[in-house]
């Protein structure tokens, strides 16, 4: 068994884009809740220290990685 074999380039390629799409998509959607909510939400984190919100954050953040890696594996 060669190593072409074990490794497709093409499901290398497929990952890597995949990939790359979904992260974009979680960038997309964080951006647009940083535009929907009133206050600033990397100001509230890093600089007062909002635990709440940070918290709130990077539930969103998992959720949404959730959501886009079942999509994109079917």
């Amino acid at each position: 068994m060669t190593l072409s074999e074990l490794i497709n380039v093409k499901y290398v390629v497929a990952s890597i884009l995949y990939s790359g799409l979904g992260i974009l998509i979680l960038l997309v959607s964080f951006w647009i809740i940083e535009k929907i909510t009133p206050e600033n939400l990397w100001k509230e984190i890093l600089e007062k220290r909002n635990m709440a919100l940070a918290l709130m954050a990077s539930a969103y953040m998992i959720a949404l990685a959730i959501i886009i890696a079942s999509a994109i594996h079917g």
